[in-house]
Order: structure tokens, then sequence, then C-alpha cells
């Protein structure tokens, strides 16, 4: 099979994950209140629609069901997880795209969620999805058992909190007086980036009700293509233009922020993919031609152009 035949499975399974995180996140955020809750105020719910349901790749939902695959897990109960993750993911873009943040007017080629309603409007939408992301966890609907849920809550809570995506957005905000050095940028990135996709990857073996051995790989795993994941966008942010990736562009040069990038240039950094993605199949060795889709994720990630 040819390279560019892999790419295309890679993708209709990929579309096809989206279509089903998407029907199931556009349940989840209907208008209509659930047990338990009082009332779903519509501009509240319409502003966090336009955060969630706005075409996004589903790059991690896809890692969480197709890891979970690999554990012969249950399917709605790593979708609901996915269905989780991606509210979290949701949630920091739309809050990173605040003009305290990134302040971005652009989001996946459509208005951001503050430039649609307003900055109040934005914080609240943000604040509901994490909340709302552990409520899917916890709930009965999710059908694992409490030991898998604890250890899905806590794993998310930690990737998701201040020494993970939350804090490497603080380091991020910071590199743009501070220049940190190629040990700095890397743990940042680690954090604000990789943190969320290592977790994707974590998550499904936790589903799957893995080996502690197996989810160290799997958690390894998605370090790896976590770190490949922000190598590729910051690539990018250098070579692409904002029609092909649906935002502003060259953001990084004009604030002065150091990438691993603008250190040690473009083809260093494709060389860097490559290894990369060679770490990945390596750590996904022992699963054979059942990690075969996984192994084309990370290649996806490493060559992707927007």
């Amino acid at each position: 099979m040819t390279t560019s035949q892999k790419v295309t499975m890679f993708q209709i399974a990929l579309q096809q994950r989206a279509a089903s995180v998407e029907a199931l996140l556009a349940d989840l955020l209907s208008d209509m209140p659930r047990n338990g809750e009082i009332s779903r105020p519509p501009r509240l719910m319409a502003a966090i629609r336009h955060g969630v349901l706005n075409g996004g790749k589903r790059l991690r939902p896809l890692l969480v069901m197709e890891s979970a695959a690999l554990f012969g897990a249950d399917n709605l109960a790593a979708l609901r997880v996915a269905a989780a993750l991606e509210c979290v993911h949701s949630y920091s873009l739309v809050h990173d795209d605040l003009p305290a943040m990134d302040d971005d007017d652009l989001r996946r080629g459509q208005p951001t969620v503050h430039r649609k309603f307003d900055e109040a409007a934005a914080i609240l939408a943000g604040d509901s999805l994490l909340t709302y992301a552990f409520e899917l966890i916890a709930s009965e609907e999710t059908e694992l058992d409490a030991q898998a849920k604890v250890a899905l809550i806590s794993a998310l809570a930690r990737a998701a909190g201040l020494g993970g995506m939350t804090g490497g957005q603080a380091l991020d905000l910071q590199a743009e007086n501070d220049n940190p050095d190629e040990e700095g940028i890397i743990r940042l990135q680690a954090m604000k980036t990789g943190a969320l996709i290592r977790f994707a990857c974590e998550a499904g073996a936790i589903v799957g009700h893995a080996t502690a051995g197996e989810r160290e790989r799997m958690a390894e795993y998605g370090s790896a293509i976590g770190i490949a994941y922000q190598l590729a966008d910051d690539l990018l942010d250098v070579t692409a233009n904002a029609t092909e990736m649906g935002k502003a562009t060259g953001k990084d040069a004009a604030a002065g922020k150091a990438t691993l990038v603008s250190l040690y240039g473009v083809e260093w950094t494709r060389q860097q993919l490559t290894g990369l993605v060679g770490q990945a199949e390596e750590l996904l060795a022992p699963f054979g031609s059942d990690a075969a889709l996984l192994k084309d994720a990370a290649r996806f990630i490493a060559e992707r152009q927007s």
C-alpha cells in the first residue's frame, strides 16, 4: 500500500470518527436541559456550540477511540470520553482566543467566540465546557467501572490543569518577554499542547483496562506525537497562510516569541518530525497491525498542511 493510500485511509477514518463525536456533541450541547439541570440559557448554549461544533478535525477524539480499540474497549464508553476531551480542548481554544490571551479574531475560518458574541459569553462558554467534561465521564451513561472513571478524571484534571495545559498557556504568555531556551520551549509545548494529546492516548488505555505498562506505553506514544503536533504547528505558522490555516499565521514571529523553528530552522524541524514519527512507530510495534491507524496518525500529524 502506498503512502498516499495510507493517508487517504486515515483521513476516511478521521472523518468517520469526527462525524461520530460531532453527532454526540450536538446532542449533548442542545438547549434541552438534562436531568438535574434547571435551565440551559439559549445564548450561552449558542456560544458553546459555536466554539465546539465548528468543523475541527477531532484528532484527539480519534486518538482516544483508536487507543481504546487496541484493548477491546466498549465503543460507546470510548466515544463519550472522547467527547469529554473535545469539550476540554474546545474550552481551551475559546479562552486562548480571548484578548487577554492570544487575542485572535479567527478560529477554523470563523469568528472566534468572543468576536461572534462577547468576552463574557466566551468566558462562560469555556467554563461550562470544562466542567461539563468531567460530568460526562462521571455520568452513569458512560458505562465504565468506578475505578476507570476516577483514573480518567484524575488524568484529565492533571493534563488540563496547572501542571499541564493551563500552566503551559501561562508559560506561553510569559515567553513573549522571557525568550526561553530550547529546554524552556520544550517544557512549554509539552504542557500547553502535548498534555491533552498524551491524555487522549492514555485515556484509551484506561477505558480498555490495559495493564500499567501498556498504559505508560500509550502515554509515551501520546507524548511523542504531542511534540510532533506542536512542531508541525510552529512550522505551519512560518510556511502556511491564514486561508490554509483558518486562523492568523506569523503571530509568533510578530510577537517575538521563540519556537524551535525560530531557533533551528525549517529543515531541522522537518528532521525532528521524521524522528518523532519513528519513535511513535517503535512504541506501537508491540501491538502489530492492530496499531496501523495510530501509526498513520503520527504521520498525519507530522505532515499536516493545516
